[in-house]
């Protein structure tokens, strides 16, 4: 499994983020490294379809299945999750996203 988390610096979310990241791959028993992605630039959002800070991408997919086809911004990132919006998402995403790789 690909795992990559994108961030920019100074982002007050990327290690609440990352750190959330991590300890649900640890649950799950997932021990792929962690590609750890600095986005410097508005060129570098596009290349990586950044969606703003922080974002996680497993198999080279946002873990936001719906914001896929979004443009990419330069900013910080807001989820869209049930307890409402976020600076990070919840467990149940990255699960979810988890989950949904390892079965194709």
């Amino acid at each position: 499994m690909q795992i990559s988390f994108l961030y920019f610096e100074g982002c007050p979310n990327s290690d609440s983020a990352i750190k959330l990241l991590k300890e649900v791959l640890s649950e799950k028993n997932i021990k792929d490294d962690i590609d750890i992605i600095k986005i410097e630039s508005e060129e570098d959002a596009y290349r990586y379809k950044f969606l703003g800070s922080p974002s996680i991408h497993i198999n080279g997919e946002d873990i936001e299945k719906e914001r896929r086809n979004d443009e990419p911004l330069y900013g910080c990132r807001v989820y869209k999750t049930i307890d409402g919006h976020s600076g990070i998402p919840s467990r149940e995403m990255i699960l979810y996203a988890i989950n949904e790789a390892l079965i194709q």
